[in-house]
């Protein structure tokens, strides 16, 4: 088969693994410029690949019109009008397999997740780094006749700030710094009483800017904009393309094993990690993060670690498991980083 001119690749969710997919497209469509990607996802997501050259975005409704079987062969019918080549399934779940079934006259090739790995990681049988996600995915690419170089990746230029979002930003002279406290399980977090007192620390010297989502979320970062200066929440007042033009802005990023990391990451922002029951041998670290700059829980006083993938698994007594990583250790962390001028 010759190379495919037209790729249809489909990511449809969660935040962080389509944020993941960004520096690889990049990667690829700067790399081969010939060749055009449609990349099949929710509309939320568009934002992500708004400056990737010959990226289209083709938004999937699986809720409304897309939801089921006979949506996904609608959804099917409106791709192959698009004449693509070829698909790259990055997701490899029942919906792109079902709609693998009706690309019959296609070469698709799904990402190998890796599951049996993973498993023998967090069953402890293998203690060792799995191959990233972001490689994973580059693997795809490599099958349908495109390899990639990951390493020396490019970056886009800083987002220039709306008088709105330069109201987030207390002192123009200060660093600043971007906190995202929550996860999807509450195993992935660090304390919130540790939060704040990072928080209520960092706020001393540098602007914070926190992310979140959902009414107790941000209830919970609107109380720490109140009780610190130079602390200010974006949770349910910016819109997704505005807080990725904040993110762009940021000097580092203060993430969980959670998507917000990998928004900052695509955006060639230094990002640190806090990992609990989850470890980054799991393959999800946020793209071109060095390895010093995710601060991973004590497996001495949590042996079990990671006792899943995701975080949803764990053993009784694990829940605080990322409070084992200190305080200091984290201003430490944000300080050697925020002094460091080299790019990562």
């Amino acid at each position: 088969m010759s190379n495919p001119k037209h790729i249809l690749v489909i990511r449809f969710s969660a935040m962080g693994d389509v944020a993941m997919t960004v520096p690889v497209l990049r990667a690829l469509t700067e790399q081969y410029p010939e060749l055009k990607i449609t990349i099949v996802t929710r509309a939320f997501f568009k934002p992500f690949f708004k400056d990737l050259n010959n990226v289209e975005v083709y938004a999937a409704d699986l809720k409304g019109k897309h939801k089921n079987i006979i949506g996904l062969y609608k959804l099917s019918k409106e791709l192959k009008s698009l004449n693509f080549d070829s698909v790259a399934d990055l997701h490899n779940v029942l919906r792109s397999k079902i709609l693998k079934f009706f690309f019959t006259e296609k070469t698709v090739v799904q990402i190998n997740k890796g599951r049996a790995e993973k498993k023998a990681l967090i069953t402890g049988k293998i203690f060792e780094q799995l191959k990233t996600t972001h490689q994973r995915y580059a693997d795809v690419f490599k099958k349908l006749g495109y390899p990639i170089k990951l390493s020396n990746p490019s970056f886009p230029k800083k987002a220039d700030l709306t008088s709105k979002l330069k109201a987030f930003i207390s002192n123009s002279e200060n660093k600043t710094i971007g906190i995202a406290p929550f996860a999807a399980h509450k195993s992935k977090m660090y304390p919130l009483t540790q939060m704040k007192d990072v928080i209520k620390q960092l706020s001393k010297e540098y602007n914070i800017i926190l992310f979140g989502g959902g009414k107790e979320e941000v209830k919970i970062l609107n109380q720490f904009e109140t009780d610190y200066e130079h602390v200010h929440s974006v949770a349910g007042k910016l819109n997704l393309g505005e807080e990725l033009a904040l993110i762009s802005n940021l000097d580092v990023m203060i993430s969980m094993d959670s998507g917000n990391g990998h928004l900052a990451a695509m955006l060639g922002i230094k990002v640190i990690t806090i990992w609990g029951v989850t470890h980054p041998y799991a393959g999800f670290v946020p793209f071109n993060q060095p390895q010093d700059y995710t601060l991973v829980a004590d497996r001495k006083q949590y042996p079990l670690i990671p006792t899943s993938v995701y975080g949803n698994k764990f053993p009784e007594g694990y829940e605080n498991a990322a409070g084992s990583i200190s305080v200091e250790r984290i201003l430490s962390k944000i300080d050697s980083l925020v002094s460091d001028k080299e790019e990562i």
